[in-house]
């Protein structure tokens, strides 16, 4: 179903909310994405890393009113906020979790739906619209989120329903997978690094801004080229889908050689080394487990064009 029209509700991921005058400023000193390239127009995939470089979460940011929103897996949320709090303490910034104050909604093929909501969505990645209240952002071809205040979400639900029928999260986590946008989940907190999951190939990285947390590592990573394990896209031949973290098997290594980043519909984002994908023999949960064929990828890696970010 990730090819056809419809819409679901994003249940899987939570807001939090950045406000304050010194709210751009804090931003910029701990996530990978630069909050200067953001804009009522413009919004970005991101990540908060630890100093090691390891991420906490990942997420999508746009800013709204006095300060910015960050929409991620909603088990992260509570750790995230605290984490950041311990580093605001000296700033004008207040976080809170604001997942109350929003209803999103995942669209495909919802052109028509969106236009009688007087929303037209630029084609680019990023590109965002706000109409009455509405925000909407492109998050990959043919893929609109939808953030909606509370107070109008049944409105909008039954606008949607004029034009989409609704279908189930799985169908739009298995677009964000064939769009190859890997997601930090609760079982993958600080498993990886934003390489890791080609979060550069995407927007979420810049390597232009100057420090944030992590940033060394970040950058020491991309500048020496020494990443051996990055994000592949599967198929799974049979059996249930996998949570995210279980582990990914090559019998000509014995051994596990990588991880699940999220699974839906018979398809897969995993982080894997690159070695054991040039030997194309991979299996799911051991040695003896389903087998696992790749899938190709929208986008290359380009570490030239990466860093000009």
């Amino acid at each position: 179903m990730a090819d056809s029209a419809f819409f679901c509700t994003l249940s899987h991921e939570g807001v939090l909310a950045v406000r304050g005058s010194d709210a751009g400023k804090f931003l910029q000193g701990q996530l990978t994405c630069h909050i200067g390239y953001l804009s009522e127009n413009t919004s970005s995939l991101g990540s908060r890393c630890m100093q090691k470089g390891r991420m906490q979460s990942s997420f999508r940011i746009l800013p709204e009113g006095d300060g910015f929103l960050l929409a991620m897996t909603r088990e992260l949320l509570e750790p995230q906020l605290a984490d950041l709090k311990k580093y605001a303490v000296f700033s004008k910034a207040k976080l809170t979790d604001e997942s109350a104050a929003w209803v999103r909604f995942g669209l495909s093929h919802g052109e028509a739906a969106l236009a009688s909501l007087g929303l037209e969505v630029p084609d680019q990645a990023g590109a965002t619209v706000r109409h009455d209240g509405l925000i909407a952002i492109n998050v990959s071809p043919d893929r609109v989120e939808l953030w909606v205040p509370a107070a109008q979400a049944d409105s909008v639900r039954a606008k949607l329903s004029d034009h989409l029928s609704e279908g189930e999260l799985d169908d739009w986590l298995l677009g964000q997978i064939r769009a190859g946008i890997g997601q930090v989940m609760e079982q993958t907190r600080e498993l990886f690094i934003p390489q890791m999951i080609n979060l550069q190939a995407v927007g979420g990285v810049s390597f232009k801004k100057g420090c944030y947390t992590g940033q060394e590592i970040v950058a020491r990573m991309q500048y020496l080229g020494k990443l051996k394990r990055r994000l592949y896209r599967l198929a799974l031949s049979e059996g249930e889908m996998p949570a995210p973290g279980s582990e990914i098997f090559s019998p000509t290594h014995g051994s596990s050689v990588g991880e699940v980043v999220i699974a839906a519909r018979g398809e897969l984002l995993a982080v894997l080394t690159a070695d054991a994908v040039e030997d194309d023999n991979l299996h799911l949960g051991s040695l003896e487990g389903p087998r696992l064929s790749l899938l190709p990828l929208p986008y290359e890696l380009d570490r030239d064009r990466e860093i000009q970010r």
